[in-house]
C-alpha cells in the first residue's frame, strides 16, 4: 500500500491512538506560526521505583506519536522528563538501607544517596533503571533531567516569566487548597543553602526585576533572598507541570484519570504564562489485586522486571494499548490472558485488509511492520498447529517439566523439524511457561475425583482417541470430544433442534484430568501430548493417581 493510501486509511481509523493522531493534528493545523515539530511528553517522579505504571504512559504516547506520524510528515520527537529535583517526602516501603534515606529527607532527589549503592544519587539509580527499561523496549525518546534543566538555566525564563505571574498563579492555586495549606502555599520552592532541603514555606516578598524571592527558615527564623533561576528553586508540581509545558512548547501529554483536576489547574496556569496547554487524554489506572491503585512508594502491583519473567514483551505492551480509558487489575494471572491474545491479533493479521490492520493491536505495538507469526507445521499432511501459552502451562503440568528440554521433546515429536533457532518465539514462550507454572499456577492446582458419569465419558472417550489414527489433526481430536459431549448427561439441545455440548463436559476434563477450572482447546493439548499420553493421562485420573 503506498504512502498516501496508507494516510488516507489512517485518517478514517477507529482505533484510539489514531482518534488521538487526529485530535493533535487539528491542534497542528490551527497554530498562527509554522510548526517546526510537535512535542510529545511524558512524566516521571523518580520518588520510588519505576513501576509498570511509568512504561505504559511511554509506550501509550509512542503509540499516539506514531499514528501521528503515519498522517502527517511534522517531525516529532518524544521526552522523557523526570521530576527528579523533587524532595523526598517519604521513605519507600521496597528499598533496602531505609535508615539511610531517612536522614535526606526533604532533600533533591538527585543529592540523596543511593540505597543500592549503585549510582550517584537515589534519584540517578531510579532515572538509570526508568532508561533501561525503555532503552530494551526500542523506544524512540530522549531522557530529560529536572535538576539539569533547572541548573542549567534553561528554565530561567520561564521561571522569571513565573515570578511575573505570581499573583496570578496564586489565584488558581489557593482555591484548590485546604485552608491550613492555603496559609503557607507558594508555587516556588527554594533550595536551603546550607541543608539542601526543598523548603515548603511561605513567601514573604519578591522581587521581580531582580528574580528573587525572599523567606525565612522556621527553624531558625533567619530570612533568606534566593534566585529562582539556577537551580536554587523548583515550583511545586501542579506550577512546575505548567511551567515546563510553556517553555519546552508540550503538544502532547497524557495522565492518569487520578490527575484530572491536576490537569485542569496546570492547564490554566499555562494560558497564564502564555501558552495554550498540550493536548491529551486521562487513562484509567492500574490496580494491584486487591482492587488498590498500584504505588510507586508502596511496590504494589507488577513491576516490569517481574512480567518479563513469565512473559513475552509483546504482551506487555498489548496490555498497556487495550482499553486505556477502562481501569484494569495488574496482577500475575492477567499475564496468561495477554500472552494469549497477543498471539491471536498477531495469527490474524494477515488475514485482515488494511483498515482492519491499523485498528490490529499489533500495528501499534510494531510501529506498523508485525513480524509473522509462529506456527508448528505436522510433517504428517502439513498441518499447523497454534501453541498457546494456556496449552503450554497444561502441557507443563501433565509432564511435569521442569525443563525446556522436556516440552521441546513433545514439540518435536508434533514437527520434528521445529526447533529453538526455528521459532524463538515459541522457545522464549516454554521458558516463560514453566516459571509461570512453578510459581502460580501449581500452587493453586486441585484435582477432584470423577463421578460416575464422568467416569463412564471418560473411558468412552480414551477409547475414542484408541480409534483415532495416530496422526489426528487437533480438530479430529476435538470432533472425538464432541462427540463423546453430545451424550447424556452433558447433551443440550439447540433453538434449531440440534444437539450441543454443555460446559459441563469441558469442565469435566479440566478439573478432573488438569486440575484446573479452565484450559487450552482440548483437541490442540491431546495432539501436542500425544494420543497414548492422553489415555494414559486418562486412566491416572481414573485411578485416583493425579494430584
Amino acid at each position: 500500500m503506498t504512502d498516501q493510501l496508507l494516510r488516507a486509511a489512517a485518517l478514517d481509523s477507529k482505533a484510539w491512538p489514531f482518534e488521538e493522531a487526529r485530535k493533535l493534528l487539528e491542534r497542528v493545523k490551527g497554530k498562527k506560526q509554522p510548526v517546526k515539530e510537535v512535542l510529545f511528553e511524558t512524566g516521571y517522579g523518580p520518588s520510588g521505583l519505576p513501576h509498570i505504571g511509568t512504561f505504559g504512559e511511554v509506550a501509550r504516547t509512542s503509540m499516539v506519536r506514531h499514528a501521528f506520524e503515519t498522517m502527517s510528515d511534522i517531525p516529532t520527537r518524544l521526552l522523557c522528563f523526570s521530576d527528579d529535583m523533587d524532595g523526598l517526602r517519604k521513605v519507600p516501603d521496597n528499598i533496602p538501607n531505609k535508615e539511610l534515606i531517612a536522614q535526606h529527607l526533604g532533600r533533591k532527589l538527585t543529592t540523596i544517596p543511593d540505597p543500592f549503592g549503585k549510582y550517584e544519587s537515589f534519584g540517578h539509580h531510579n532515572n538509570a533503571m526508568l532508561r533501561r527499561f525503555l532503552d530494551a523496549y526500542g523506544f524512540q525518546y530522549e531522557f530529560a533531567s529536572a535538576t539539569d534543566y533547572y541548573t542549567s538555566g534553561r528554565f530561567d525564563k520561564a521561571l522569571l516569566r513565573a515570578l511575573e505571574c505570581y499573583d496570578e498563579i496564586m489565584a488558581i492555586m489557593l482555591p484548590s487548597l485546604r485552608e491550613e495549606r492555603s496559609q503557607t502555599y507558594s508555587p516556588f520552592l527554594p533550595v536551603h543553602p546550607e541543608s539542601g532541603v526543598v523548603m515548603q514555606v511561605p513567601i514573604e516578598s519578591r522581587d521581580v526585576k531582580a528574580g528573587t524571592i525572599v523567606w525565612r527558615d522556621p527553624a531558625s527564623g533567619k530570612a533568606y533572598e534566593t534566585p529562582v533561576t539556577g537551580g536554587h528553586c523548583k515550583l511545586q508540581w501542579k506550577p512546575d507541570w505548567a511551567m515546563r509545558w510553556y517553555a519546552l512548547d508540550v503538544d502532547y501529554e497524557m495522565s492518569g484519570k487520578d490527575l484530572i483536576d491536576s490537569v485542569k489547574l496546570a492547564s490554566r496556569i499555562c494560558k497564564v504564562l502564555g501558552a495554550p496547554p498540550p493536548d491529551g487524554f486521562n487513562y484509567e489506572l492500574f490496580l494491584d489485586e486487591k482492587g488498590q491503585k498500584i504505588s510507586k512508594s508502596k511496590g504494589n502491583g507488577l513491576t516490569i522486571d517481574e512480567w518479563l519473567t513469565y512473559a513475552d514483551p509483546q504482551s506487555l505492551q498489548l496490555f498497556m494499548y487495550s482499553k486505556p480509558r477502562e481501569a484494569k487489575k495488574l496482577y500475575f494471572d492477567v499475564i496468561p490472558r495477554a500472552v494469549d491474545d497477543y498471539q491471536a491479533f498477531l495469527d490474524a493479521y494477515g488475514r485482515q485488509d488494511q483498515a482492519q490492520k491499523l485498528t490490529n493491536p499489533v500495528w501499534h505495538i510494531h510501529m506498523g511492520s508485525p513480524p509473522a507469526p509462529e506456527v508448528l507445521v505436522s510433517e504428517a499432511g502439513g498441518r499447523t498447529q497454534a501453541v498457546s501459552f494456556a496449552l503450554l502451562l497444561n502441557l507443563v503440568a501433565v509432564a511435569n517439566a521442569e525443563s525446556k528440554d522436556v516440552l521441546w521433546a513433545f514439540l518435536k515429536r508434533y514437527a520434528p523439524s521445529v526447533s529453538a533457532e526455528t521459532h524463538p518465539r515459541l522457545d522464549a514462550l516454554v521458558g516463560y511457561a514453566i516459571r509461570y507454572f512453578q510459581d502460580f499456577v501449581k500452587p493453586q492446582k486441585k484435582y477432584r475425583q470423577a463421578t460416575a458419569d464422568e467416569r463412564q465419558a471418560l473411558e468412552d472417550l480414551s477409547a475414542a482417541l484408541e480409534r483415532l489414527p495416530k496422526e489426528a489433526t487437533p480438530e479430529e481430536i476435538q470432533q472425538a470430544v464432541y462427540d463423546i459431549g453430545r451424550r447424556d448427561p452433558y447433551k443440550t439441545v439447540q433453538k434449531d433442534g440440534s444437539t450441543g455440548v454443555s460446559l459441563a463436559w469441558f469442565n469435566t476434563l479440566y478439573q478432573v484430568l488438569l486440575g484446573e477450572e479452565k484450559g487450552p482447546r482440548f483437541g490442540s493439548f491431546a495432539a501436542l501430548y500425544g494420543l497414548d499420553n492422553t489415555r494414559a493421562l486418562i486412566g491416572k485420573a481414573l485411578k485416583g493417581e493425579l494430584g
